[in-house]
């Protein structure tokens, strides 16, 4: 199983990362705001996460890590 952590201080809200996830389980928080005025990302599912690490490839800030356990 994996774990992805998003750094919402770093997250610019661009959406690359939703778009790269092949199991579409990252999604913009619409109903929140980051301290840059962002809505960030954030998992919809995590439990279905595969730890491909396509989300944390295509983030353009490194506010994605991907832990492996």
């Amino acid at each position: 199983m994996a774990k992805i952590i998003i750094d919402e201080t770093l997250c610019k809200g661009c959406g690359l990362c939703a778009n790269a996830c092949p199991l579409h389980i990252i999604a913009l928080n619409t109903g929140r705001l980051n301290t840059k005025g962002y809505h960030p990302a954030g998992l919809v599912q995590p439990e279905k996460c595969v730890g491909c690490a396509a989300c944390a490839t295509m983030c353009p800030d490194s506010a994605i890590t991907v832990e492996k356990e």
